[in-house]
């Protein structure tokens, strides 16, 4: 098995890599303790059927440089295959702005071509490769060195069998027609804003029953305040104030620091210092937020006159026109795609791209009464009104 510890010999390995059509890869990292993933190990493996040419890239090695892996990535003659990709693009774009392009998700192709709700790499190895994975090192260390033969094994094997697993997906895409499916859903993946976090934003993913416009204001200060923070010091949000704490705050509004110490959803941490600090300042500021600048809750959805007859039909539509097709349903249209078009909306992901080609035309039609369901059987067809 090759370890690789120098710069060297990484850009030699990336030199013959990028001779070959694609390369997989698979990275290993810990973020229990950070805001930012701590990368801790890279696998990499490029055509073939047994080990020899994949190898694990130690990112902590002393004085090695990711610059050649980083160039591999640019290079757009080289398809770069992941499982679940999002996590392990995001340390890379975090770390040096890099993408890798072209790229190739097999969950999510594993999805077009009918493997269901967001398949795990163990599933696809186990359906396609034909093998079982040992995964014993899954929850492990990987920051500790030296690493061991279980765990050296364990990560290169989610490179490997990535080889067939790819193979195998994108035959099955192009056979079917059906790449530029995926090519569409990787344009997310590979947008930098994916993978942006702006403090300024942060108060969205804060859940509340409270959506009075003043109390999401000192909501949307309090979070700004800690995604600030946490990015700065590299420490997870929740050891600043978890979001259980950072409603309370909202809601009992602490002027000092005689009210803030009552809370009691509140990190004893967070009871002095820069973070208290920054929580007086933060509610101070969301109490005198201008009346022009509230925020306030998108209710547009909420006031859609859904008409719940056509919802359950589009349902039904959906239903069968995946089955058809093979296609995980929720891939082509969510329970509130399904709402929106019932009520008349036609500005849907479920409307655009390839997902108008499996399910959006009909949805019109029927929407429209140009098409109706009939039941044969156990089956469901389409019948021209």
């Amino acid at each position: 098995m090759q370890i690789i510890t120098t710069t060297d010999a990484l850009a030699a390995y990336c030199s013959e890599a990028r001779k070959h059509p694609y390369v997989t890869v698979d990275t290993e990292f810990l973020r229990e303790r950070t805001y930012y993933a701590k990368l801790c190990l890279v696998q990499l493996a490029m055509p073939g059927k047994d080990d020899s040419n994949g190898c694990l890239v130690d990112p902590l090695a002393p004085g090695i440089s990711l610059d050649p892996l980083y160039d591999l990535f640019r290079d757009t003659s080289v398809v770069k295959v992941f499982h679940a990709a999002r996590q392990d693009i995001e340390i890379f774009q975090v770390d040096a702005g890099v993408i890798p392009a072209p790229l190739f998700d097999t969950q999510v192709a594993s999805m077009v071509c009918g493997f269901g709700e967001q398949v795990g790499y163990e599933t696809l190895v186990r359906k396609i490769a034909k093998h079982e994975l040992d995964k014993s090192s899954r929850f492990t260390d990987w920051s500790r060195r030296p690493l061991s033969d279980a765990q050296s094994t364990y990560a290169l094997a989610d490179v490997t069998h990535l080889r067939q697993v790819y193979e195998f997906l994108a035959k099955k895409l192009k056979d079917a027609g059906r790449s530029h499916w995926v090519d569409e859903e990787m344009q997310i993946l590979t947008d930098p804003e994916t993978y942006i976090t702006r403090p300024e934003n942060a108060w969205m993913r804060v859940k509340t029953r409270n959506t009075g416009p003043r109390f999401l204001a000192i909501v949307r200060e309090l979070a700004r305040f800690r995604e600030n923070y946490a990015q700065t010091k590299d420490v997870p949000r929740s050891r600043v104030y978890k979001d259980d704490a950072l409603g309370e705050l909202a809601a009992t509004k602490p002027k000092d620091h005689a009210e803030l110490g009552r809370s009691r959803l509140l990190l004893r941490d967070a009871r002095r210092g820069d973070i208290a600090e920054g929580i007086l300042a933060a509610v101070k500021t969301g109490m005198n937020c201008p009346e022009s600048d509230l925020p306030r809750v998108d209710r547009s959805r909420e006031k859609l006159q859904v008409n719940p007859a056509l919802a359950d039909l589009l349902r039904v539509l959906l239903k069968t026109k995946t089955a058809s097709v093979g296609v995980a349903s929720k891939l082509v249209a969510p329970a509130s795609d399904l709402d929106a078009i019932a009520a008349g909306e036609r500005d849907v992901s479920a409307l655009q791209g390839w997902r108008f080609e499996v399910f959006g035309e009909d949805a019109l039609k029927l929407c429209d009464g140009k098409i109706a369901l009939a039941a044969k059987g156990n089956d469901v067809m389409l019948v021209p009104v």
